[in-house]
């Protein structure tokens, strides 16, 4: 069995949360027994998790060795330069390495949901909308890629892993995977 989640903004990627203050989980909108999730996605990013039941099916998404091409919406703070995208494509230098080359544009703003809270914003500051495809999946990776190029994350939206997208799921729904 394969789930496709929309994450919302803020819900733990996990199904328990031990912590004193219970902060949302995926339990809350999933009741599907048995399934996990195939890859991380931050508490403060939001879009597509994958959840299976199939260790192997889990493996093949999450594990870097396969390199599942993962593609995110993101609103940076910051107005982008040629140069900042090129080194975006090339591969920029990060703290644990250097991250894999990626496929960066710039796109005009997407029709989202909105999110809650809104994202923060400054009116003496610009702020942008780029489709970034990774092959990797190093933790926080896609927020340290746009910060190293000056580019500051203020909102993450994971659109499409390998095949599967995040087409026609609100925040909080699941479907089956065909």
């Amino acid at each position: 069995m394969l789930i496709l989640l929309n994450k919302p903004y803020g819900v733990l990627p996990q199904f328990t949360d031990q912590s004193a203050d219970p902060r949302p989980t995926l339990a809350d909108y999933v009741k599907v027994k048995g399934v996990y999730p195939a890859g991380r996605l931050d508490m403060d990013s939001e879009g597509l998790l994958l959840l299976t039941d199939d260790g192997r099916l889990q493996a093949r998404i999450s594990d870097p060795k396969h390199k599942m091409e993962k593609t995110y919406l993101v609103q940076v703070e910051g107005a982008p330069d040629a140069a900042q995208l090129a080194a975006l494509a090339k591969g920029v230098l990060l703290k644990d390495g250097p991250a894999l080359p990626a496929q960066a544009e710039l796109i005009a703003p997407p029709d989202l949901w909105p999110r809650d809270p809104p994202v923060r914003v400054r009116k003496t500051v610009p702020d942008a909308w780029l489709r970034l495809t990774i092959r990797e999946g190093r933790n926080r990776q896609v927020r340290r890629m746009t910060a190293a190029v000056g580019l500051p994350t203020l909102r993450l939206v994971r659109w499409q892993v390998g095949a599967w997208t995040l087409d026609g799921l609100a925040p909080g729904e699941w479907r089956a995977a065909d």
